[in-house]
């Protein structure tokens, strides 16, 4: 490799693209495309840099295996970047159990990485946990082992346990300032940031209160029972219940949470879940029977009976009952939780994440650019949707959860 082509890799892993190409921008050989792509990634020209990188994958000869393995990860990342989450991950998987045969350690370690941040995206996180129990970071470079710890927090923080999140963040803190790469100093301080801002509103007796990620990890824990309206569920201290796949049940269960210690009248629950202004005989009919359904699913951890005006939950072994909603109220949370990551998105990869339907997701997606809360650019295939995050609000509770309103 000579030395121009050198100093560009150099250049490149100490983040600076712009030096990189002073180098190599008028040359056309392999190696120095796959670096210019790279370094067009950097920049934030992701269309660019796919094309690039694929032609450097092609002129590389086929006895050159690690470095074609190198061109696929790279595009892997953009991919990724580019929230293209039906990019071919078993290329991917190749290329790092190539790289790994040939001895690069490093850029297969920055491969199941990659693997493992899809994972961690698409909320599949027992997956995600075992195959970065594959790596051990020692002896990684600075850049990789303040990856590997930004990884273990974002497992950690979707699992609600605060304590571990923030000792990965402070070892990933360490390792980024090592290496002295400013953007990844900066990613480690977006997730440090996380564990301070609102994560939730606590709904008891009437009353509402922000919590921050440690308070819900302190409520999940507590005799309380919780109606998790940012997860689909109900639980106490021993028993979970999740309603994720009967979105009436916990509109119900949701809005009794609400109204305790008292009871509910059927004409609020009949608007609450089915939105009938009034409810007529139909009305009462379809709640008599939801109700049942609600009172053999919850018979675990809450009565749910009958009074004169309505209904009233009753909790058997929790002392009370607490309503863990989002912390902004939106149809369509779940689609903005995704996007609010600031990445721009497409209606297919979206899906994917959220475990719904394409359809569903453009019926949202519609709904928001509607009321312009999203905004879209490109056509067809290569339509992608973005809006800038919410400011000041941690939308990690909303992303395990389902396409709300769908």
């Amino acid at each position: 490799m000579d030395s121009l082509i050198t100093a560009a890799a150099r250049a490149l892993a100490a983040g600076d693209p712009l030096g990189a190409l002073n180098r190599i921008a008028l040359r056309d050989d392999a190696p120095a495309l796959a670096l210019r792509g790279i370094a067009m990634a950097q920049l934030g020209d992701l269309d660019r840099a796919r094309l690039l990188v694929k032609k450097a994958a092609r002129a590389f000869g086929p006895k050159e295996a690690v470095a074609r393995a190198r061109c696929i990860l790279a595009e892997a990342e953009i991919a990724f970047v580019s929230r293209d989450l039906g990019w071919p991950a078993k290329a991917l998987d190749v290329a790092r159990v190539t790289l790994e045969q040939h001895g690069d350690r490093a850029n297969a370690a920055h491969a199941l990485h990659l693997e493992v941040r899809r994972l961690l995206l698409m909320g599949h996180l027992d997956e995600a946990e075992m195959r970065l129990a594959w790596l051990d970071p020692a002896g990684l470079p600075p850049a990789l082992r303040a990856a590997h710890d930004l990884v273990r927090a974002g497992i950690a923080i979707r699992r609600l346990q605060t304590m571990p999140a923030r000792a990965a963040l402070a070892r990933a803190r360490r390792a980024a300032e090592a290496s002295r790469i400013a953007g990844l100093i900066a990613e480690v301080e977006r997730a440090e940031a996380l564990l301070a801002a609102p994560a939730a509103r606590l709904l008891t007796r009437g009353r509402e209160r922000v919590l921050r990620l440690v308070d819900v990890e302190s409520l999940q824990q507590s005799n309380a029972l919780v109606i998790d309206a940012c997860r689909y569920t109900v639980r106490d201290s021993q028993t979970v219940v999740s309603l994720t796949r009967r979105p009436v049940l916990f509109l119900l269960a949701q809005a009794l949470g609400e109204a305790w210690p008292g009871d509910l009248s059927r004409d609020a629950l009949v608007a609450r879940a089915f939105g009938a202004k009034r409810a007529d005989e139909s009305h009462r009919a379809r709640l008599r029977v939801e109700m049942g359904r609600l009172r053999a699913v919850l018979r675990p951890l809450a009565g749910v009976a009958a009074t004169k005006e309505g209904f009233v939950l009753t909790p058997r072994r929790a002392g009370e009952i607490a309503v863990l909603a989002r912390p902004v109220e939106e149809k369509h949370a779940g689609v903005l939780a995704f996007l609010a990551d600031g990445e721009s998105w497409s209606s297919s990869a979206l899906a994917l994440a959220l475990g719904a339907s394409q359809r569903k997701v453009q019926r949202a997606l519609d709904d928001l650019a509607a009321s312009g809360k999203v905004q879209s650019f490109g056509r067809g295939r290569a339509q992608r949707w973005t809006t800038p995050p919410v400011p000041g609000f941690t939308t990690t509770l909303l992303l395990p959860g389902p396409l709300a309103g769908a």
